[in-house]
């Protein structure tokens, strides 16, 4: 019998590009509210925020509010939720292999568990972890070549499933979670990056995920926030036009990371990152 909450530093399940891991271990306590009532994230993605305010989480009343556009992510998450043994089961049939990988890339499971098991299986092997359809919206990352790698993590998922419980899953935009959003609430907020850091230059792919468009979209989604007297954290590439956006707003700190994500080392190094939150006002308290 696995006791809550086992493990105080648990290792979100996916790899994730963009994942706020390296956040949470150093400077999200910086920036947390001195209180909040319900949690929301409404670009979960590796969930990194939630796993380790929920695993530290002492007040039973709280309750947290997880979504995402992308239907495969939502379904793995509420699969673990209601039966992680269920998916389990169906890991524990898969081979690291490349062969085995492109058969069940090219699979089409019916089953809801399987399903994600599916979804698991290829974001720990395929190359980088990358989550990317082609334009039929058919999976088309490579073999990653990871053949140590754990592909069941049995206790890991189990824990995961004492962590989602009594969570409130949704496959949406984020624009739809604002009515969930009370007085004295907290949002975490990390879309997709659509500018690069520090240049005049625009992510290609992430234009097509999160367009600059959605950027305006998402100030006015903020600005519902303020104006519910919620809190927020935004995260986000350094750039002149974020700034530039969100400047008078709210408090706007730079911050600095080591990059882990890509496949090349040119693409590796020291980034930073915008930090735009509002937790210092006296919201709920």
């Amino acid at each position: 019998m696995i006791e809550p909450y086992p493990n105080k530093n648990l290792t979100p399940f996916l790899r994730w590009t963009g994942s706020k891991r390296w956040f949470t271990k150093d400077y999200l306590k910086n920036f947390l509210p001195e209180k909040f009532n319900n949690f929301h994230e409404p670009f979960l993605g590796a969930g990194a925020v939630f796993f380790y305010l929920k695993s530290q989480n002492k007040d039973l009343h709280r309750q947290f509010y997880l979504s995402d556009t992308n239907s495969d992510l939502i379904n793995c998450y509420s699969q673990l939720k209601g039966d992680a043994n269920a998916v389990i089961k169906f890991l524990s049939q898969y081979k690291n292999t490349e062969k085995d990988y492109y058969a069940i890339r090219a699979s089409n499971p019916e089953g809801l568990s399987e399903q994600a098991a599916r979804f698991i299986y290829l974001n720990r092997t395929s190359f980088n972890g990358i989550y990317r359809v082609n334009s039929n919206g058919v999976y088309n990352v490579p073999y990653g070549k990871r053949h140590n790698v754990d592909i069941v993590t049995e206790r890991l998922l189990q824990e995961i499933q004492l962590l989602l419980n009594g969570s409130t899953l949704s496959n949406r935009s984020f624009e739809k979670s604002i009515d969930d959003i009370k007085e004295g609430d907290l949002v975490f907020i990390d879309p997709p990056y659509t500018t690069a850091h520090e240049n005049n230059g625009f992510i290609e792919y992430n234009q097509i995920l999160f367009s600059w468009e959605d950027q305006l979209k998402l100030k006015e989604y903020i600005v519902k926030i303020i104006e519910k007297k919620a809190f927020f954290i935004l995260t986000n590439a350094s750039h002149h036009s974020l700034l530039d956006l969100y400047n008078n707003l709210a408090n706007i700190q730079k911050i600095s990371r080591l990059s882990k994500v890509g496949g090349r080392n040119k693409t590796r190094g020291i980034y930073n990152e915008l930090v735009i939150y509002n937790t210092n006002e006296n919201y709920g308290q």
